[in-house]
């Protein structure tokens, strides 16, 4: 019997539990959709530029929280276009569709199918989609082409299109209509009118509340282009519509801005290559700019705002390439840190924020995330990342302006964050329309006994303990830096203290592994799973214990041939179609990965990005979504896509930075000016790295890295600036 199989435990449906189930009624592998992301909008269309009320019903324009356009068609006549062809460019600026007649009767007679070509582009920008349609008569003869625009707006939070089911909503408004377009709104119950313009140059030949007709006229070989602009107008704001062509440069112009930034890597294996770029422009889109700096929004389309873990991960993941990130991580969730208690916000004053949100259901109270701090790892987090962006950039004004925010989280951490004082930080959600489980798998059933009976709280996770223990031992290190040394001993004191600790409490001989979590009367979750690697990545793990828990991940109960599972197949919940009980994550096995390269095993580490890398290889566009099923690899067959996942998925975009550096053993320290390679590895796809201005301070490299038969050598193609290369062997 297969591992899968073994499973016999089989819990009750999660939408019969869970209130945030995101319900689906058709899989994503019915139909491919194309995204763009800009700012708080998003647009996902199908693969004819239309949005549909098909398979999980998540296509549509949204912005801030709410779908603005849910309905969009382009016809000819009364028939839908046959599709040539469609993509995302690779930089994130734009989709193409390119888009041709059926055989159909027009006005001059029968227009044969292939004469017409109709090509869509897309692009978002500010708060409006613009799309520019451009038709050409390929024919000898003139034509005569009626063009229908169907379109609606249901002005959906995102949370309905989830699935909820709301007692009341607002009210739809009278559409307003005239020679250019309409506007169509919605006032909600939180008081605020929210409105989509539709505008359509040149005039159209028709308009009414739901269908734009456009009536062309091509002489033989002609061609008329036609823009369209669908402007998201919320309350008093009105965004400045600009010119399709300035949209798109503007789009273009900031994405490449974000690039600038990133160190430039290249490599030996073309397709390794197309991963990196994919993820390279992922992350480029998906951040966005917030009053405190850039911010990288979590994913599409469920979670395109800000989280509070999955931000702080996804710069922890590219810390080393592109260390802005990390300072616009910083400073966003410095200035967005809770100040006071709030039972329904699950929020304690130096508490890290979970997730914002706006929208309507937000607003009105209707679910509590509108500024909620319902996760107990963003806190240690959130120091765990400031020491770490002072060792890469030796950025010491902005510790000293974050200061506060960092004695705060250790407050917080040392006080609400333990309340019964055991040295441990536990949580039970405050408020009953919560989340229930408060670590990065936060679903209903992630956390469970060996038998599979839900564990009650208050709940102690593996690796929250793991990552206080990092922000003690880098606190201590910027305390010093700041001329605190008592304050410094003290946080390393605590962080010594517990790692004995958690040694104890944690560990467990029968499975050769950490427990997932103790209950809330200390009793051991003893079920393997992923997060036992996260005391890898955060160094509290004994080296003794280490070599175990990497033999535990890398059995094929926990590792698929793709990653490492959450839950290893021989545990009572296992299921590898499940969110967090049995499913492959790129960003938990980056952060796995980079734990066995910590402790040594490298080869180990090699294995999951060998997995990853493969997986990459069938996904479309090279792109990791947010999770993928954890069936066991099969010969000659693909991952099982998960039918809800993002994608894309900030943290599934870092992956491969951390994975690679993982490999290669790769630390910068700016103070020291220094880059050092330990003990550096590369796996068998890839016989060179370059990287190309690796930035330490003022000063920027290039380097060429090889794969040699037992290690890799370093070869210094330009170095300017004071900064020394340490190859550690």
């Amino acid at each position: 019997m297969s591992t899968e199989a073994a499973a016999g435990h089989h819990p009750a449906p999660e939408r019969d539990i869970d209130p945030f189930y995101i319900r689906t009624t058709s899989s994503r592998a019915d139909e491919r959709n194309l995204v763009l992301k800009e700012g708080d909008s998003f647009v996902v269309v199908d693969r004819y530029g239309d949005i549909r009320p098909i398979g999980m019903g998540e296509q549509g324009l949204y912005h801030r929280g709410t779908r603005f356009l849910a309905e969009l068609s382009l016809r000819v006549g009364d028939r839908r276009a046959l599709l040539l062809s469609s993509a995302v460019k690779p930089d994130n600026t734009l989709i193409a569709i390119d888009l041709t007649n059926p055989d159909m009767e027009v006005a001059d007679g029968l227009l044969p199918r292939g004469t017409v070509h109709l090509s869509r582009t897309i692009v978002l920008w500010d708060g409006v989609l613009h799309e520019r349609l451009v038709t050409r008569n390929y024919g000898a003869v003139a034509v005569t082409l009626p063009l229908t625009l169907v379109f609606s707006a249901d002005y959906a939070d995102l949370f309905e299109v989830r699935g909820a089911v709301r007692p009341a909503r607002g009210e739809s408004l009278s559409p307003v209509i005239d020679e250019a377009g309409v506007v169509l709104s919605y006032r909600g119950l939180d008081h605020v009118v929210r409105r989509t313009r539709l505008q359509v140059r040149p005039a159209p030949s028709r308009v009414m509340a739901r269908h734009i007709g456009i009536d062309l006229v091509l002489p033989p070989h002609g061609e008329e282009t036609t823009d369209l602009l669908f402007a998201c107008e919320h309350d008093q704001e009105r965004p400045r519509p600009v010119a399709f062509a300035d949209a798109l440069k503007a789009s273009a112009d900031m994405l490449a801005s974000r690039r600038e930034d990133i160190c430039t890597i290249s490599t030996s294996n073309t397709q390794c290559n197309e991963w990196l770029r994919r993820s390279i422009a992922d992350l480029s889109m998906m951040v966005s700019n917030t009053d405190f700096g850039e911010y990288p929004y979590a994913g599409v389309p469920w979670f395109s705002v800000p989280f509070g873990r999955d931000g702080i991960i996804t710069a922890l993941e590219c810390l080393w390439a592109v260390p802005a990130l990390a300072r616009g991580v910083l400073e966003y969730l410095a200035a967005t840190q809770a100040t006071r208690s709030d039972p329904v916000a699950d929020s304690q004053p130096g508490k890290i924020l979970h997730e914002a949100r706006e929208g309507e259901m937000a607003a009105t109270g209707e679910i509590p995330f509108g500024r909620y701090y319902g996760s107990h790892d963003a806190t240690p987090l959130f120091v765990v990342l400031a020491a770490a962006y002072y060792d890469r950039t030796g950025d010491r004004d902005t510790i000293e302006r974050i200061w506060p925010n960092i004695e705060a989280a250790l407050t917080w951490i040392a006080t609400s964050g333990d309340p019964d004082g055991d040295g441990f930080v536990e949580y039970l959600r405050q408020s009953p329309t919560g989340l229930v489980h408060q670590g990065w798998k936060d679903s209903h059933d992630s956390v469970f006994h060996a038998d599979g009976r839900p564990a009650e709280g208050p709940i102690a996770l593996c690796e929250i303990q793991a990552y206080v223990y990092a922000a003690w031992r880098g606190a201590g290190t910027l305390a010093r830096l700041l001329g605190r040394p008592a304050l410094a001993d003290e946080l390393v004191s605590k962080a010594d203290a517990l790692e004995v600790q958690f040694d104890h409490a944690f560990w467990c001989d029968a499975l050769g592994t950490y427990a997932l979590a103790l209950d809330g009367d200390k009793r051991r979750c003893e079920v393997v799973t992923s997060n036992a690697g996260h005391a890898l990545f955060a160094g509290i793990a004994r080296h003794d214990r280490a070599r175990l828990v990497a033999r535990s991940l890398m059995s094929p109960a926990s590792f698929s041939g793709w990653g490492i599972r959450t839950l290893a197949a021989s545990e009572a919940r296992y299921n590898p179609m499940s969110y967090h009980n049995g499913s492959v994550w790129p960003h938990d096995n980056a952060i796995v990965a980079a734990g066995l390269a910590r402790y040594g095993f490298r080869s180990e580490a090699q294995l999951v990005m060998n997995g990853l890398f493969e997986a990459t290889l069938s996904m479309e566009l090279h792109r990791l979504p947010e999770l993928f099923c954890g069936f066991t690899r099969r010969p000659g067959e693909t991952p099982t896509l998960y039918p809800v996942a993002c994608s894309p998925q900030a943290w599934s975009a870092g992956a491969v930075f951390l994975l690679l550096q993982a490999l290669l053993g790769l630390e910068i320290d700016a103070a020291a000016r220094s880059i050092r390679f330990t003990r550096s590895r590369l796996p068998a796809f890839l016989d060179t790295v370059r990287l190309s201005s690796l930035r330490v301070g003022s000063a920027s490299v290039d380097l060429v890295l090889e794969r040699q038969p037992d290690d890799v050598s370093i070869t210094v193609l330009r170095r300017d600036g004071n900064v020394e290369i340490i190859a550690i062997k």
